[in-house]
């Protein structure tokens, strides 16, 4: 592990040299150069297949950035992680999310802690809790069985299981609805509390140290919408015995603090923890995903898990040049420091994962938003990529025009199925809508290596005005990751491959990428200025600007 600067390594002079030739380079002539480039690009890692070819990249490029990924000490650093060393050198802690996935008959052992044993412990807790609520045997308070469970969490407690829930819809077979409430603005929680039955709907309070200031209004909030539309069921509410009766059936906690949670009313028998080397961002896999496990079943949710652990095998396993969590991380930090790039697409064409570039904007910017190496000192180079994206042809209608004809360079990478759950046919009776989504899928890849120039629209014919409006430079890169389905199994591999990508660049960039201290000022400020926005004392944020925007906000709130 190092905190010099990539900047200072004996390749990164050769890749700016590498850069100034490819910049005049285009992937037709990479292509023409290379006839088994797209077979000599394309792997396997679990269920996923990765066509690396339509990059702006060559043999002898990776071949020096894998060099320069071995003196930044990529190797040491990734065998570190999956040992259980304190690789979050701010908090001096590990940053094991991957043994959240070890296997049961797997082994882990860390600053003295069987890991793997308490795991699959939780794990074990939570499959008993999830088989309850999906058999009925966990009933609520007026013996109603659970149809809605509801997470309340933000960030890490919410991202990960919304997005993983919708992404794997077609699997909840149990009437067991997941909904989310995330955002402490109350539209959020009226919205998804319009319309539920109280009698069957189950909280699931998601914050690890339960003091989450937005987690704990929502929390009570919801606590106080349950008791009042019970009530109005006529279900006995007056008692201090009534009331934790009623918690007690109807909220759950993940978190690891027994005294918050149970002054909340909820039993610690209900609650299910997890640990410090789990940053949020990377939970899914833990309970932080009970309301998923709740919604798929513990048999779809282990599926879930062996998604995970097949890509941290080969992250962990394969040489940097055959790996492709290292290659797509190479890739990013190819495409930002030599090419300046400012931002990532993600586009899969699937709408079910519509939420999934949402959430490796937190895993990616929250991870890599760092302007600091290890040692304290600040970087010499662009760090971090900004994700972004839109599920399927939607985007298309949207974006696509800036990605094909735009000034800026914007690295995509299209994610697709080569299955549909859900196989329609199109207008004529005959068409697969799934072909025509796909069609579209390809079609923008080819598009965007290859283009259009002008002598082609010549030779179709198109009038000599319209031309230059015509061109499509091509030139654009993109990865391509083709699964079989959108299965348990696939997402979790998904999940891990973007993981250890961030991991990858993290180490390239010489910074911490398990720590996010940049959340924690406005989170205290927005607390210091509560009084003031609530008119208990006169603003005095320190600077004119918020002074005056507080006492307009109030002059309105009090007409």
């Amino acid at each position: 592990m190092t905190s010099s600067s990539a900047t200072n390594t004996r390749d990164w002079e050769t890749l700016e040299k590498q850069a100034k030739i490819l910049h005049e380079t285009t992937l037709r002539k990479l292509f023409a150069d290379q006839p088994g480039r797209a077979s000599d690009m394309t792997f396997d890692v679990g269920p996923l297949r990765v066509d690396l070819s339509k990059n702006l990249i060559d043999e002898q490029t990776f071949r020096v950035l894998t060099g320069m990924a071995r003196d930044m000490g990529l190797e040491e650093y990734r065998a570190a992680m999956f040992e259980g060393q304190h690789v979050n050198v701010t908090e001096d802690r590990a940053s094991l999310h991957t043994a959240l996935r070890i296997p049961v008959d797997g082994e882990m052992t860390v600053d003295g802690q069987d890991i793997a044993a308490d795991v699959h412990e939780v794990l074990g807790r939570m499959r008993d809790f999830a088989r309850a609520l999906r058999s009925g045997a966990w009933q609520g308070i007026s013996k109603h069985t659970i149809k809605n469970v509801v997470n309340l969490g933000i960030g890490g407690s919410d991202l990960g299981p919304s997005m993983a829930s919708k992404a794997l819809r077609p699997y909840q077979t149990a009437g067991i609805t997941p909904h989310f409430i995330s955002n402490v603005d109350p539209t959020d929680l009226h919205a998804k509390l319009d319309g539920l039955d109280p009698e069957s709907t189950l909280f699931v309070i998601a914050s690890k140290s339960f003091t989450t200031s937005e987690t704990l209004a929502n929390a009570h909030a919801a606590k106080r919408w349950l008791i009042k539309e019970l009530e109005l069921l006529g279900v006995p509410t007056e008692t201090e015995e009534e009331i934790r009766a009623i918690t007690e059936k109807h909220f759950v906690a993940v978190s690891t603090n027994e005294e918050k949670v149970r002054e909340f009313g909820i039993d610690p028998a209900n609650m299910f923890g997890f640990w410090d080397w789990v940053g949020g961002r990377y939970s899914v896999d833990s309970a932080v995903g009970l309301t998923l496990m709740a919604s798929i079943g513990p048999q779809d949710f282990m599926e879930f898990l062996e998604g995970f652990h097949a890509v941290d095998d080969h992250f962990r396993t394969e040489p940097l040049e055959m790996n492709v969590p290292v290659m797509m991380g190479l890739l990013g930090v190819w495409y930002t420091n030599f090419f300046d790039a400012e931002s990532h697409a993600v586009l899969p064409y699937n709408q079910d994962l519509a939420r999934f570039p949402a959430y490796l904007q937190q895993l990616t910017m929250e991870s890599n938003g760092k302007s600091v190496r290890l040692d304290g000192s600040p970087v010499d180079l662009k760090t971090g990529e900004i994700y972004w994206g839109e599920a399927g042809t939607n985007g298309q209608h949207a974006f696509f025009q800036l990605l094909h004809q735009g000034t800026h360079l914007i690295p995509a990478d299209f994610i697709g199925f080569v299955n549909s759950h859900n196989e329609t046919l199109s207008a004529d009776g005959e068409t697969s809508m799934h072909d025509m989504l796909m069609s579209n899928f390809f079609a923008q890849t080819r598009v965007l290596a290859f283009g259009k120039t002008a002598e082609e629209l010549r030779e179709e014919g198109v009038d000599e005005k319209l031309i230059p409006h015509k061109v499509m430079p091509g030139n654009r890169p993109s990865t391509t990751i083709l699964a079989e389905k959108l299965r348990p199994h696939t997402l979790g591999a998904l999940i891990a491959l973007y993981e250890h990508i961030t991991f990858v660049q993290g180490v390239m960039w010489g910074i911490n990428s398990f720590d996010q201290w940049g959340v924690e000022l406005g989170k205290k400020q927005a607390n210091d200025l509560l009084a003031s926005v609530q008119g208990k004392e006169t603003s005095d944020a320190g600077d004119s600007s918020t002074d005056s925007l507080i006492a307009h906000y109030r002059s309105l709130r009090e007409q």
